[in-house]
């Protein structure tokens, strides 16, 4: 009777140390993934920050420069986001930067961060630069811009990319108008402000340099 009791409780004590190692080691998981989130949330946001500034250079004032030495100054300096745009507002591209000069430029001269992008608003040398750059017209809505003055190839890209358009030049000699950007507008129909509903388009041109 002695020996079953004895053999009995140590039965006991075997699993209650069983349990007890068990419980030990359960215990220490949830321990261990604690430590691991214990970072406060605060400091998780501070080590994703970069502590890295924008670096600062000065632009010079390129106005009255040739485009291709305002780029190529403006490079030296540090700033690499170089676009330019015809200050005439006629939709010309600077294919050959030395032969447009700039008229303006954004930002204007100072300390800019050198990730800034440079915007150069030129003119072609014999050209004479505008008191201000001339704004393209608006994206045709549903009523039909006034394009007096403007350059063809303007108002073709306002327009639809579907509409149905005629240009006429208007000066008795009946040319071509082959490179739209050297026209501009005289007359219009519809005329501006009429509404736009897939009609034809028929604008009437002369070169730059003439009288419409």
């Amino acid at each position: 009777m002695k020996k079953k009791l004895l053999i009995a409780l140590g039965a006991v004590f075997g699993s209650l140390l069983l349990l007890t190692v068990i419980g030990l080691i359960v215990g220490e998981e949830p321990a261990a993934d604690t430590a691991a989130d214990s970072k406060p949330a605060s400091a998780v946001k501070k080590d994703e920050k970069s502590d890295v500034k924008a670096e600062i250079a000065t632009l010079p004032d390129m106005t009255g420069k040739g485009l291709q030495t305002a780029q190529d100054e403006a490079q030296a300096a540090g700033f690499f986001g170089l676009v330019s745009h015809d200050a005439l507002g006629r939709g010309r591209l600077q294919a050959l930067d030395r032969n447009w000069k700039v008229c303006s430029q954004t930002p204007r001269p100072g300390e800019h961060s050198i990730e800034s992008d440079i915007d150069f608003g030129a003119v072609k040398l014999e050209e004479q630069c505008p008191g201000k750059d001339v704004a393209e017209p608006p994206t045709a809505g549903e009523s039909m811009p006034d394009f007096a003055g403007k350059a063809v190839s303007v108002a073709r890209r306002s327009l639809d990319g579907g509409a149905s358009i005629t240009v006429n030049d208007i000066s008795g000699e009946d040319r071509m108008v082959l490179i739209e950007s050297n026209w501009k507008v005289c007359g219009q129909q519809p005329a501006a402000g009429a509404a736009l509903n897939g009609q034809p388009i028929t604008f009437s041109a002369v070169k730059f340099e003439e009288s419409c």
